[in-house]
């Protein structure tokens, strides 16, 4: 029952203690994307942001197709 007690304090204790150590990258993160470069917003954080972008992309407009397909095919009438 004793160690139940202590829970709190130390829960408290360790997030007091870590948040010493962050640092803010806000600042960081603003001067990089409101930076004019010509670059869309979706693309300025890098070849991560780009691959992931067409990935989305390719996901979504290949989805799009399977789904127009199965829409015409449903749509045709069964042959007997």
């Amino acid at each position: 029952m004793n160690r139940l007690l202590k829970v709190p304090v130390l829960v408290v204790r360790a997030f007091s203690h870590s948040s010493r150590h962050l640092k803010n990258k806000v600042p960081e993160a603003q001067k990089l994307f409101q930076e004019d470069n010509g670059l869309p917003v979706h693309v300025k954080g890098g070849t991560v942001d780009v691959l992931l972008y067409r990935l989305t992309m390719t996901l979504t407009i290949g989805g799009t197709g399977y789904s127009l397909y199965w829409l015409l095919h449903a749509s045709m009438p069964r042959k007997a």
